[in-house]
């Protein structure tokens, strides 16, 4: 165990979670901090980077992508707005950062870095999008992984994109990262949403980081807080809910609530998860009753996964949307088909999280068989 100067090295990470300020963006043009965040940068102060999912593109220009779902943006004035609460760094590694094309993208990253903050999760190629952001501090050296599914925006071998969650690579680039730095934190934009529970490809997925060398695994995108493990010395949280998504859905529980991640480093990474809620357009940190509520469902939820409850509780999950499944599946690529329902199906192929419920829903029979 090295020490440095009168005690352990030492640093505070904090990861948010997704961010996408479209729907309150009257309050971030007029940078009304108050209102949006109250009492929630002072989770920041004393920390030694902050970290956050910038889920829309910051960008003034109308240049939609084609594509089945939300195009979303906001003002680049949310990046100002992000650096004066004390956020440092952005991933940028998520299914709507290219939502306006290259001018959304170029337009995104010279709002983050123009105020100072820097950008990790996207390349001008597949390879290139391979890099880790590399954060040293009181002597500790920290890779962070920023990693989504192939649902719209990712990377490839000849074109600009998000840096893609990759069986292969990004196992060998954990490892990789391993050698080089102390300690290892892979965000994983990824995940059905809306599921609590992951699903038993993303719970292999994300112990198989952790047993390559990755210290924290954090799952966004599912836009609902899930569940967590302690799996082999290292951290797994299967769902960090929003950080700032308000106004998108005001009637579904999930969208209420998310989890900051605060990761105290030393020899080792001891992690808290402090709990936010949406008020208005705002948000603002949980306490008493709310506190109580979302700690204990969330704890709830984690016994059921260590438990192994959580296998039915996510087929349960995907019955619940076989019919718009098996809807988009008998149409598609036939002659009553029109372009949307290729397009959806196209994507729920390549998506991970949607082939994950697919493959649930439409077992081979040899795994329906009670014998041979």
């Amino acid at each position: 165990m090295e020490f440095y100067r009168y005690g352990k090295k030492k640093m505070r990470l904090i990861i948010c979670g997704d961010v996408s300020t479209s729907k309150c963006n009257d309050e971030f043009l007029k940078e009304n901090k108050e209102l949006l965040f109250n009492d929630v940068p002072r989770v920041f102060e004393g920390a030694d980077r902050v970290l956050v999912n910038i889920e829309c593109a910051l960008t003034d220009k109308d240049t939609p992508i084609a594509k089945k779902g939300p195009n979303i943006k906001a003002s680049p004035i949310t990046a100002k707005v992000l650096k004066d609460i004390g956020v440092t760094d952005c991933g940028i590694s998520n299914n709507h950062i290219f939502d306006y094309g290259y001018p959304g993208v170029n337009d995104t990253i010279e709002a983050i870095t123009s105020n100072g903050m820097t950008v990790t999760g996207f390349g001008k190629d597949y390879e290139d999008s391979r890099k880790n952001l590399i954060i040293e501090n009181d002597g500790i050296k920290i890779a962070i992984i920023a990693v989504c599914e192939h649902e719209y925006c990712y990377a490839l071998e000849n074109r600009p994109g998000a840096r893609p969650f990759d069986p292969f690579d990004t196992i060998e680039d954990v490892r990789n990262a391993k050698k080089e730095c102390d300690f290892v934190v892979v965000t994983y934009h990824g995940g059905r949403e809306q599921s609590i529970y992951p699903s038993p490809r993303l719970l292999k997925a994300c112990r198989a980081m952790i047993k390559s060398g990755a210290d924290v695994v954090l799952c966004q995108h599912s836009h609902c807080i899930g569940c967590y493990e302690e799996f082999e010395g290292g951290h797994i949280l299967y769902g960090q809910g929003n950080f700032h998504f308000t106004n998108y859905d005001t009637e579904h529980p999930h969208w209420q609530s998310g989890l900051i991640a605060s990761l105290d480093i030393t020899d080792k990474v001891a992690v808290e998860f402090i709990p936010v809620k949406v008020v208005g357009k705002g948000i603002e940190l949980a306490k008493g009753k709310d506190y109580e509520a979302i700690m204990s469902a969330f704890d709830s939820q984690s016994q059921i996964l260590k438990c192994g409850e959580w296998r039915q509780h996510w087929s349960r999950f995907c019955q619940d949307t076989k019919e718009r499944y098996a809807g988009n599946i008998s149409r598609a690529y036939t002659e009553n088909a029109d372009p949307a329902d290729n397009e959806l199906f196209n994507g729920r192929m390549h998506c991970e999280a949607h082939k994950d419920v697919i493959d649930e829903l439409y077992k081979h029979s040899w795994e329906e068989r009670t014998e041979p």
